[in-house]
């Protein structure tokens, strides 16, 4: 019943509004009416004194359009009564003679003054900060819009959020642009009382004489004080609103209402107040001022000085005593030493003047971590595990060093106040030479003032969060098959299983356990096979352990499942360069394959590896002077066993099957042949 009233109340009450400009309305009503009026404004002034933003009262501008209108309807119809009857209620009556005492000067003068503070100095005012915030907001937004899609796309915030927050960038800016619409009412309001009242009293006196005779002192008491009080009854609520107004569009977003925010920013400077006291009680001695109001006035922001001064010295025991608490050793206990027991799976330790990097703000050190975690399970198809981050005091000024389960496994530099510069032409700026750890680019720590000037140069320059960030990516990349747990495996099989559960029924637990899932799994990370599609790799993983669950053969049948995605990593523009393997050279190798414990492996002299892969790397170096990399290619039987022959010694290059390379929508060029004798045909 009330949600249905509270639809229809504005509704009512603007086609009430109506009813008053065209039908007449007894004096008794309109007492009710002119109350009501003057209580609104009182409501809505107070309320924007407690909303702690301007959003939170978005409905300001159109209830202000709302009372505006009410307000020129009560103007009809009192102008109707005093212009008809010669009495237009009590409250009109009341506020013409004894409000101003009954003398048409003071009333006069009363009323020119707030029609002055109305329209000179609150409208003009309001009207001026509603343009300027209109504009001011309207230039943001494009920035904010950025802003929150730069935090969504740095996982920062999630979907959810940043539409939250679009929606209150636009809604600010229509609340803002219709504030500065909503004060042209309040000046066209002011105006329009100026013009009725002026029409209310010639027309006034003209009827008191025309039509009844009255003598013209008669005509202009009766009338213009009428006058005056139908015009201070409206005149007041208008000001109230033009002080809403104001006060509406020069509020800025706190956590706390007006009165709560001004009592703690006035009382923050007890100097200030000590000051302001000690001038007004100085003032009261000077002759012919009244000494006692002075006196009582600096006496009064003596005491609050002094009540500052016992909160300030109460908060400062409050926090020496909450810091103590704190700082107090505890006796150690057995879940503290189990604590530091714990071996992370990944770590950042960075040297004491490093750790400005990590400073909670929306582009520091844990916040790319963070995103980088993000960026990584979308490509590799795997959570990457949390990121500890602390200060180590053992570590040399300005280094970091990457851990994975307690080992380090990458170090660094990243100076504070400098840049990294990747060039060329860096022998004319200042700082210290480095080699990019990820890379191996030769590259310049310059002050970051440089940053312009090593641009100049052509240099790529890189700020020192971001050459953290990259060299965590690359060890992660490098070492993900560590890093995937079997809890890992667990948790992803079982959001296949949400969507894909015959995948995972025909698998797990028989006849694969986890533990074996996880070796495969880890076997394709340590390719960087990406393992996205998961529900494909099971498939093809439950067809092959039906003939056996040898890790290798399990691992190739989940690769020939993903032959296009793997292909696709190293395409060029449509084609596919590889290097062959002489047929001779490749039949003499599978000939040598033998199975043992760990994988099959190439068994053959010394001497012919060491053709084969000094053949290889003269392959890559051709295909490399060209400005194209290429991938080995071989029979699918041999492919593990070259790829573990060929990986740690020619840099990584990946090795496909045939059956990996040749997919449709491929175009597949020859860059180079291996052969044993180190020749090469390209």
């Amino acid at each position: 019943m009330n949600r249905n009233l509270s639809k229809i109340a504005v509704p009512i009450g603007v086609v009430g509004i109506l009813m008053l400009l065209i039908v007449p309305t007894p004096a008794p009503i309109l007492d009710v009416l002119i109350i009501v009026n003057i209580v609104l404004a009182l409501v809505i002034l107070l309320t924007t004194m407690f909303v702690k933003k301007p959003l939170d009262f978005s409905v300001f501008p159109s209830l202000l359009l709302v009372a505006t209108l009410f307000r020129l309807g009560l103007n009809v119809a009192s102008t109707r009564l005093v212009l008809g009857d010669g009495y237009a209620g009590q409250v009109i009556q009341a506020f013409g003679h004894v409000a101003v005492g009954g003398s048409i000067i003071i009333g006069s003068v009363v009323f020119l003054i707030l029609v002055v503070i109305q329209f000179v100095v609150v409208t003009k005012g309001a009207e001026r900060v509603a343009e300027v915030g209109a504009r001011f907001t309207l230039d943001a937004m494009p920035g904010k819009q950025m802003a929150i899609d730069a935090d969504l796309n740095a996982g920062l915030i999630t979907d959810v959020e940043a539409r939250k927050r679009r929606a209150e960038v636009s809604a600010e800016a229509d609340f803002y642009g219709a504030m500065d619409g909503a004060s042209k009412f309040v000046k066209g309001d002011a105006i329009a009382g100026i013009i009725i009242i002026i029409i209310n009293v010639i027309g006034g006196i003209a009827i008191g004489m025309l039509q009844r005779g009255m003598e013209i002192g008669d005509a202009v008491n009766t009338y213009t004080l009428l006058t005056i009080g139908d015009g201070l009854v409206t005149q007041i609520p208008a000001l109230l609103m033009a002080v809403s107004t104001g006060m509406i569009v020069t509020r800025s977003n706190a956590e706390e209402d007006m009165g709560t925010t001004a009592s703690k920013q006035l009382g923050q400077s007890r100097t200030a107040l000590l000051i302001a006291g000690g001038a007004a009680i100085v003032m009261g001695f000077i002759p012919g001022m009244p000494i006692i109001p002075f006196i009582l006035v600096g006496a009064f922001l003596i005491i609050m000085a002094q009540r500052i001064r016992s909160a300030e010295a109460k908060a400062g025991r409050d926090a020496d005593a909450t810091e103590r608490l704190e700082n107090a050793p505890r006796p150690e206990t057995t879940e503290d030493i189990i604590d530091g027991m714990r071996v992370h799976a990944l770590e950042i330790l960075l040297a004491p003047d490093l750790v400005d990097i990590v400073s909670g703000a929306s582009d520091d050190l844990l916040a790319r971590v963070k995103a980088l975690r993000k960026k990584i399970a979308m490509d590799m198809g795997f959570v990457v595990p949390p990121v500890r981050t602390r200060d180590n005091l053992e570590l040399p000024p300005s280094t970091y060093s990457l851990r994975i389960a307690g080992v380090e496994v990458g170090r660094g530099i990243a100076p504070p106040g400098k840049i990294l510069a990747l060039g060329d032409f860096l022998d004319g700026l200042p700082g210290e030479l480095t080699v990019e750890p990820v890379f191996g680019l030769a590259g310049k720590w310059v002050p970051s003032e440089m940053r312009h000037a090593a641009e100049m140069t052509g240099a790529i320059v890189i700020d020192r969060v971001s050459v953290v960030v990259t060299h965590l990516s690359a060890v992660i990349t490098d070492n993900a098959a560590r890093l995937l747990s079997r809890e890992d495996v667990r948790v992803l099989t079982d959001s296949v299983k949400a969507v894909n559960p015959s995948a995972v029924d025909e698998l797990t637990p028989s006849p694969l356990s986890l533990s074996e899932l996880q070796r495969v799994l880890q076997g394709l990370l340590s390719e960087k096979v990406p393992i996205n599609d998961l529900a494909r790799i099971y498939e093809a993983l439950s067809l092959r352990a039906k003939v056996s669950v040898d890790p290798e053969g399990l691992i190739e049948a989940a690769r020939q499942a993903l032959g296009p995605a793997l292909s696709a990593q190293y395409l060029d523009e449509g084609t596919l360069r590889v290097i062959m393997i002489d047929p001779v050279l490749e039949q003499s190798l599978v000939e040598g394959l033998r199975p043992t414990e760990f994988g099959s492996q190439i068994l053959i002299d010394a001497d012919r590896i060491e053709s084969v892969i000094g053949s290889l790397k003269a392959a890559m170096a051709a295909s490399e002077s060209q400005g194209f990399s290429a991938v080995l290619v071989c029979a699918p039987a041999l492919r593990p066993a070259l790829r573990r022959l060929v990986s740690a010694q020619v840099n990584g290059i990946p090795v496909l099957s045939y059956h990996e390379a040749t997919v449709s929508n491929i175009q597949i060029e020859t860059v180079g042949v291996v052969r044993r004798d180190d020749a090469l045909t390209s």
